[in-house]
């Protein structure tokens, strides 16, 4: 095909209506093609993507792109920092002769911003703390996190109700580990005559994995004040609000990270109103390194993410999954993305060869590309593009060359990161310690008062037992006081006897 038609194609392909944010210039034969735009519609935003691509390809700074397009047309996004290098968005980028090049290609100018940005933690690092209440959870999503069996998910049921039954707030995973051992002892024949018989064998294996979870800092996690989805929604000067979650220190602590995502969006789902399918999204979330929940993913867990993939649009909420091989995600979310990013791959085996030509299939057949070739031979900051047209119809492929970030390349340094935080309105609500009476003080008092009640029965017992053995002595001393005092009657009895008679017998003479 001629020039003319690949850019009357893309043009015809990539042209919207209404508003849109830009991506970069389409390329052919391993040359930009000025003014060919690739465009994004915002109105299948909520409809999900994946950014895929080898590791130096440039996927953070396409997932930078994204975010601060989308910010400057006024929508906020939620980024899972797990490398630690997105901070930069909070200062403006800086020209050079690359850049300048680049953009002359694609056809834009280049105008440095800086973009608004919260940062967030799950841990103990700087920025604001992210909460959650075990009760916001609930006993199924907890469960699954847990990976347990139908025995088990029915006990953190009836353990949930037990605590909604009698005002025993389960905030943190203490409350649920002391309502557990309540359960097993002080308890047990509470809870058996309201509920049935609960096997302790299965609350031990509950309670082991409950300290799995804890041993990768999910104490941390759960507790109060909780987070607001709310507060992920706000804007600054017109721009939305970019909020960063630093998990850099998190990559080692999968079910933490999985337990952390599946939380964040329950609640962003249950707490949103439907918006159907307006022209503009709420929010976008981004997950990096999206392997990290996949790769441990239970069964369970997998068709939990699956459902709340193709529920959470409907609340104008998009979900972009940042990945090194569209393989890493499972075919089932995999076919609900439809904004695909694809990034160059390395052919250093035939398993990588292999998966190269299966990852080309993912992607709408085009008259202009051989799809795993380009695949293979893609630059630094060029990625294979097709996205969904206001139709909901995929647009061509399109190998792009994509625009530079506005904002900085690079992380904060820790003072720029100290002033962010210290300037934050968030921080001075969600970073105070909460520790209000929950089922933990609550079942410790009980417990208290029961080993109380307990120390004292069994002191009175101990004390009928010790009166019961002194009368029983008591008794035993009287009757061998009475026969010896018996026997020395007698005794004596006999003494008189023998010498009345010795006398009688010498006054009668009676020899002997």
């Amino acid at each position: 095909m001629s020039e003319i038609n690949f850019e009357t194609t893309l043009n015809s392909g990539y042209t919207f209506k209404k508003d849109f944010i830009t991506l970069g210039t389409g390329m052919l034969n391993g040359e930009g093609i000025t003014n060919v735009l690739i465009k994004v519609p915002l109105k299948t935003i909520n409809r999900h993507g994946l950014i895929a691509g080898a590791t130096g390809t440039g996927k953070t700074k396409t997932l930078q792109i994204l975010a601060e397009q989308l910010s400057l047309k006024g929508i906020p996004s939620l980024l899972m920092d797990v490398k630690g290098d997105l901070s930069g968005l909070a200062m403006p980028g800086e020209n050079n002769d690359h850049i300048a090049w680049r953009h002359g290609v694609i056809g834009l100018d280049y105008e440095p911003t800086e973009i608004p940005v919260e940062l967030m933690t799950i841990s103990d690092g700087d920025g604001v703390k992210l909460r959650a209440t075990v009760t916001e959870f609930g006993p199924v999503l907890f469960s699954k996190i847990l990976s347990l069996n139908d025995t088990q998910t029915g006990i953190i049921s009836l353990i949930f109700k037990y605590c909604d039954d009698n005002q025993l707030p389960l905030l943190d995973l203490d409350d649920v580990k002391k309502t557990l051992q309540f359960s097993m002892k002080e308890g047990k024949e509470e809870l058996t005559a309201e509920y049935g018989t609960i096997s302790s064998s299965s609350i031990n294996t509950i309670l082991r994995k409950i300290i799995e979870l804890e041993q990768q800092k999910a104490d941390l996690f759960f507790g109060e004040k909780s987070f607001e989805v709310d507060d992920l929604l706000r804007k600054k000067e017109k721009k939305g609000v970019v909020s960063i979650i630093r998990l850099n220190n998190i990559q080692d602590k999968p079910k933490l990270f999985s337990t952390f995502m599946l939380s964040l969006m329950s609640e962003v789902y249950h707490t949103l109103p439907e918006e159907g399918d307006s022209g503009k999204p709420k929010l976008a979330i981004f997950i990096d390194e999206a392997h990290l929940i996949f790769d441990t993913a239970s069964k369970t867990l997998l068709d939990q993410i699956e459902t709340m993939v193709k529920l959470i649009r409907s609340k104008g909420v998009g979900l972009y999954f940042v990945t090194q091989n569209p393989t890493d995600v499972p075919d089932a979310i995999l076919s609900q993305l439809g904004l695909k990013i694809q990034h160059s791959l390395r052919a250093f085996t035939a398993k990588d060869r292999k998966n190269i030509k299966q990852t080309a299939q993912n992607y709408p057949i085009s008259e202009f590309y051989k799809t795993d070739e380009v695949l293979t031979s893609m630059g630094i900051g060029e990625a294979l593009i097709t996205a969904l047209d206001e139709k909901g119809k995929p647009t061509p492929l399109a190998h792009t060359l994509l625009r530079a970030p506005v904002s900085r390349m690079d992380i904060l340094t820790p003072s720029e990161i100290s002033k962010l935080v210290k300037e934050s309105d968030l921080v001075s609500k969600y970073n105070k310690d909460v520790n209000r009476e929950s089922a933990y003080e609550i079942l410790s008092e009980k417990i208290k008062v029961a080993q109380k009640e307990e120390n004292q029965q069994k002191l009175k017992e101990d004390n009928k037992k010790h009166k019961k053995t002194r009368g029983r002595v008591k008794k035993e001393v009287s009757t061998i006081d009475a026969l010896s005092k018996n026997t020395m009657v007698r005794q004596l009895g006999r003494t008189i006897l023998r010498e009345v008679t010795r006398g009688l017998l010498g006054a009668l003479g009676v020899k002997r």
